[in-house]
């Protein structure tokens, strides 16, 4: 029989990403998705037919109990949370309510129907935060500067809990930035490569940014989700960062984008004090020895070709 994976946030950029590979892994693939007339299949239209699609609530554990017991899962990658940082100062307690609690409600859920299922977390570099050290290993303290890290910080740890006190096969993925096409509009990556496209047809005339010195670690979404992947599939849970190692500022960011298409970023693009953040995350920047030596995982798309990738897809779609 096939191997059955349930995902929660399949509709996001990862989750789309996950149910193609978990697909061509020859997986059943489950979509857990909120009953709510804003959501969006957009990412997973191409797939829509080959998933199961059933209606769950992150803050609900009653729901989510019988979300498992309906499609009796092996593995489940918990990708659902409030991820955008900038919100998460407009809506601490949403994102607390969804980032950090819906994960003990998913843990539960799993101890209570069936404490064989595989869980993977969906933890962030955003844990760091005001960085102890660089680059940072998943040994280093953590240190978040935003309600967003800091639910993701309980729901890091509240993963390990589950797995010490009931041995659950529970495991985190500390993701560094990962893009792609598919990442939302308000994401500083993809608000960079599809102002830019915008630009070069004509369609607008600038970008309004934040902070141009603040660096991330950038990788490709499509090659992160192995790593999700690879962490279910070991005989022991357990943490890794997953990270391409190499840090690169917005500025640089601007610069590939609007050099794809024949600009320069300096005549377009604007520093604008309300896309700052209260407390800002400077540098981040991942070592990922740990997921390479132990699960084989590297990363195959470089910066430079995730943005100039990006750009690219933003100008066919314009052009649509």
């Amino acid at each position: 029989m096939a191997r059955r994976a349930l995902i929660t946030g399949v509709t996001g950029q990862d989750g789309s990403y996950l149910a193609e590979f978990l697909l061509g892994k020859g997986y059943e693939v489950f979509g857990m998705v909120r009953r709510s007339s804003t959501v969006t299949f957009e990412r997973v239209a191409h797939i829509q037919d080959r998933i199961t699609l059933v209606p769950g609530e992150m803050l609900d554990e009653v729901s989510i109990i019988n979300v498992l017991r309906e499609c009796r899962p092996d593995e489940l990658y918990n990708l659902a949370a409030q991820s955008f940082v900038q919100t998460s100062f407009s809506q601490p307690v949403f994102t607390g309510e969804a980032t950090a609690l819906g994960v003990t409600r998913v843990l539960d859920a799993i101890r209570f129907v069936h404490p064989e299922i595989r869980f993977y977390q969906a933890s962030s570099s955003e844990m760091f935060g005001k960085v102890h050290e660089s680059p940072q290993t998943e040994l280093t303290p953590f240190h978040p500067r935003s309600p967003y890290g800091v639910a993701k910080v309980y729901g890091h740890w509240i993963t390990v809990n589950y797995r010490e006190s009931y041995g659950l096969h529970a495991s985190s993925g500390i993701l560094f930035n990962h893009e792609s096409p598919r990442r939302g509009l308000e994401f500083v990556t993809r608000k960079v490569t599809h102002g830019a496209a915008r630009i070069a047809v004509g369609l607008e005339r600038e970008v309004r940014l934040g902070n141009l010195e603040a660096q991330r670690d950038w990788g490709f979404a499509g090659d992160y989700v192995r790593a999700m992947w690879l962490m279910l599939q070991q005989d022991q849970p357990d943490d890794f960062v997953v990270a391409t190692g190499q840090t690169h500022s917005v500025r640089e960011l601007c610069e590939v984008a609007f050099g794809r298409v024949g600009l320069h970023w300096e005549d377009h693009v604007v520093v604008d004090e309300k896309f700052l953040r209260p407390a800002e995350v400077d540098i981040l920047v991942g070592d990922a020895t740990k997921v390479r030596t132990t699960l084989g995982w590297k990363p195959e798309v470089g910066f430079a070709e995730l943005v100039e990738m990006m750009v690219d897809a933003d100008l066919a779609i314009l052009r649509r």
